[in-house]
């Protein structure tokens, strides 16, 4: 008798980013991530609440400058085969997305403190979370308009833009070939028959328009179709640790 079932195995291929510049459209070639120069007018016109997008690329160690809040940094990657915590994922490692953001008067998009000032002080790198110091930052900075009530929609608005932003270089993603991939790592949710059953609990924020996560969203650390835990009554809910390392839980705090 077998001593253990696996119950799901997921397979994530890295492809690493050696240099981000801005170009004639989106692209990955070669080790290079190119952005297209003119997608920031496209993304101001996907709300009516954002009055203007900013897209800057910083380079490692160039992190002496001012950023609005910080509202999220988030890891490329891209479902090609199954759901969240099975199949294949695709991810792109030596590039991190960085949020940012505030309305047309300067205010910051936060509720209970906010992390505007020199990005040198305002980040941690090389943790759990956070780029390397040798990692790319594509900076997106949100200006929505100004006299809003501040609540959720505003900065949903802002994650929304950003996600349609990622979203592109995600269904590059899913066309690479996956034999090309520089890393690839498998994982699997397994029952071990008379082991220990072990439970981690993990306590995330859902009271608020800055204090809201999602869960199960369409792709890996994405928006879309992902489910508020506010929408469902901070009920609990149980992920396996593969669905948990795939990006099943999108934290917007």
């Amino acid at each position: 008798m077998n001593d253990e079932k696996i119950l799901r195995r997921l397979v994530i291929k890295a492809f690493h980013i050696n240099g981000v510049e801005f170009a004639d459209r989106n692209l990955l070639c070669k080790g290079i991530m190119h952005i297209d120069k003119q997608i920031s007018n496209n993304m101001a016109a996907e709300s009516d609440l954002i009055e203007n997008v900013s897209i800057e690329i910083i380079k490692p160690g160039d992190h002496d400058r001012y950023v609005n809040t910080i509202m999220d940094i988030i890891p490329i990657s891209s479902k090609v085969l199954g759901r969240l915590g099975e199949g294949i994922t695709h991810t792109l490692t030596g590039v991190y997305v960085m949020l940012t953001g505030a309305d047309s008067k300067g205010n910051q998009m936060h509720e209970f403190g906010s992390s505007e000032g020199n990005l040198s002080r305002q980040i941690v790198l090389g943790k759990a979370g956070t780029p390397s110091k040798e990692d790319y930052i594509v900076h997106i900075d949100v200006t929505l308009k100004s006299d809003i009530p501040f609540d959720r929609k505003l900065t949903l608005a802002a994650f929304g833009a950003c996600d349609k932003f990622i979203q592109q270089f995600r269904d590059i993603l899913k066309d690479e070939d996956g034999r090309r991939a520089d890393e690839s790592h498998e994982y699997f949710d397994r029952i071990r028959y008379g082991a220990k059953k072990v439970v981690v609990i993990k306590q995330i924020a859902g009271q608020g328009a800055m204090y809201d996560n999602h869960i199960f969203p369409n792709e890996p650390s994405g928006l879309s179709g992902g489910i508020s835990i506010i929408d469902i009554g901070n009920v609990p809910m149980i992920i396996s640790p593969n669905e948990y390392r795939d990006g099943a839980l999108r934290a917007l705090t």
